[in-house]
């Protein structure tokens, strides 16, 4: 995997690494970034996520620190904070490992990858 330098996130699509687990017929999660100069921020939503947004800043390197927040479609609401580091991978597409906390107390890592039309 290479290393990265560089990354402007102004409108890439990511989805769950893992989305291809998901029950047939279940909307996938997919997240639109956005970016100005450091600034950068994102609405999400699918497989339960009614609407989400992120936003929050993203250093030299990519690394994006952030917050959120969504409601699910059964009316619950999630918030926290992220630090989303990126990889290139072989065939040029962004990963972003996410280590989440909410405010709730749970924490975990997530993976999101960059969604690209062929």
């Amino acid at each position: 995997m290479a290393t990265v330098t560089q990354i402007n996130y102004q409108g890439r699509r990511f989805q769950p690494a893992e989305r291809d687990q998901l029950p047939p017929g279940t909307p996938v999660p997919t997240g639109v970034y956005h970016q100005d100069g450091h600034l950068v921020w994102a609405e999400f939503s699918g497989a339960g996520v009614e609407a989400g947004r992120l936003v929050g800043h993203c250093d030299h390197t990519g690394v994006i620190q952030a917050s959120y927040c969504w409601v699910t479609t059964d009316g619950r609401t999630v918030a926290g904070r992220c630090v989303s580091s990126p990889t290139i991978l072989p065939d040029g597409r962004i990963r972003l490992t996410e280590r989440w906390h909410r405010i709730d107390g749970s924490s975990g890592v997530s993976y999101i990858e960059e969604v690209v039309d062929r």
